[in-house]
């Protein structure tokens, strides 16, 4: 399926972040990219020729922007607390510019909540800006995500890593902010149990029975252990939980 790229300038990172956009109408799906973090990702995995049906039919338009991982996450060499703000800026980016934008795409007014999905890493967004923004994304499809986020930071912590990890945080939510986040969103958390999902298994369910606890809207969806850490069965997961979602 073709799409079509543009560039999105970022006066938070300083420079524009490439974005792909496929399909002509439908529900606005944000996707954030894996540890690669390029915007073409799930097109050159076969994630748009999977969800092709749902593009087709008007369900579904995907937006697909590259993030700073390697700023904030993957790479090793800085300062934790510098790659920390760099992730925060690409929040800022996603939330006040990305977000409007993508809804006057779909002549949405620029508050209205959409789904936002990833996997491996992007899972991690996807739940994390869900919790911190639960009415900007009032869905969040998690596939084979970490959600501990001090593995990235060499053990680093302090209180703004605090507020960006969700086995952190989510355990002391209450109140007025507890009852936002159970108030308007929902998180769908992934995982198999097969090959490189080492990890990846143990936080889903971590996070699956804080948000039970906590009370907080989600589904614990755990596959086989046949099912691994790669794009063939997030193409099978994706295409399930749309379907569930959206329709067939």
């Amino acid at each position: 399926m073709n799409g079509f790229h543009t560039q999105i300038d970022s006066p938070q990172l300083g420079r524009p972040l490439h974005l792909w956009r496929f399909g002509h109408w439908g529900r606005p799906v944000l996707v954030i990219p894996s540890a690669a973090g390029f915007a073409h990702e799930w097109q050159a995995q076969g994630m748009i020729d999977a969800l092709a049906p749902f593009l087709a039919a008007g369900k579904i338009k995907l937006y697909c922007p590259e993030s700073n991982v390697a700023e904030a996450w993957t790479r090793k060499e800085g300062d934790p607390r510098w790659r920390l703000q760099r992730h925060a800026l690409y929040e800022k980016w996603v939330v006040e510019t990305l977000v409007p934008k993508i809804n006057a795409d779909c002549n949405l007014p620029a508050d209205t909540p959409m789904t936002i999905t990833g996997c491996s890493l992007g899972a991690m967004y996807a739940a994390l800006f869900a919790l911190r923004h639960p009415r900007v994304f009032d869905w969040a499809l998690c596939m084979s995500g970490r959600y501990e986020v001090r593995h990235f930071l060499d053990g680093y912590s302090d209180g703004d890593v605090y507020f960006h990890n969700p086995l952190a945080f989510v355990p002391n939510l209450g109140g007025a902010a507890l009852d936002h986040v159970c108030r308007n969103t929902f998180l769908t958390l992934v995982c198999g149990q097969g090959k490189w999902e080492e990890g990846c298994i143990e936080e889903t369910l971590a996070l699956a029975d804080l948000c039970r606890h906590k009370g907080i809207p989600h589904e614990r969806d755990i596959w086989g252990h046949d099912v691994r850490h790669d794009w063939e069965w997030w193409k099978r997961q994706a295409k399930y939980h749309f379907a569930k979602r959206f329709g067939t």
